[in-house]
């Protein structure tokens, strides 16, 4: 096994911090308080900070480096049907889509959510639909990322889970 230093602190802590914020927002805390409110906008800040990491943080955070490519996640699903092992460093292709798919379903959701609390949209319906369907999809996209970094683990070999923890992948050698 080779060991690879990947995912830095930052990465890591935004990465679990902004898990246990959605799940709690989402699930736990009641959506009519001011808690909801301010830990809706801590996840904004997450991401907001995230955003300017991948412009001036390690190699494997910035964007440069996993930038969204319908050909690498066509190329990937194609490596998966036909049983073939591509070992990515860092995010694979479907990952980076994936990641790009959560970043902006979460600032819409922020922004949605705050649309609620202004006077111009007070009452108004809309914007409570769409932070509804918003975060239905991104529920539904967790799962899904969920699913994948399993399967893609045990595909792979590669203790996913465990490198977004200690922020090292183990890369089984050929």
């Amino acid at each position: 096994m080779q060991k690879i230093k990947v995912w830095d602190p930052l990465v890591r802590v935004f990465h679990w911090s902004l898990a246990l914020t959605f799940i709690a927002n989402a699930t736990i805390i009641d959506d009519d308080s001011k808690m909801h409110l301010w830990v809706g906008y801590a996840i904004v800040g997450l991401v907001l900070v995230r955003i300017l990491w991948g412009f001036v943080g390690t190699q494997y955070a910035r964007f440069s480096s996993f930038p969204p490519s319908i050909s690498g996640a066509t190329g990937q699903l194609t490596e998966i049907a036909t049983g073939r092992k591509h070992i990515h460093r860092g995010h694979t292709p479907l990952g980076a889509l994936m990641i790009y798919n959560l970043l902006f379903s979460i600032l819409a959701i922020g922004l949605s959510g705050h649309l609620m609390t202004t006077d111009m949209f007070w009452g108004m319906e809309w914007p409570e639909e769409l932070h509804e369907v918003l975060v239905g999809w991104a529920e539904i996209s967790v799962l899904l990322h969920i699913v994948a970094v399993i399967v893609e683990s045990r595909r792979t070999k590669v203790n996913l889970p465990r490198a977004m923890v200690t922020g090292y992948k183990e890369i089984p050698t050929e």
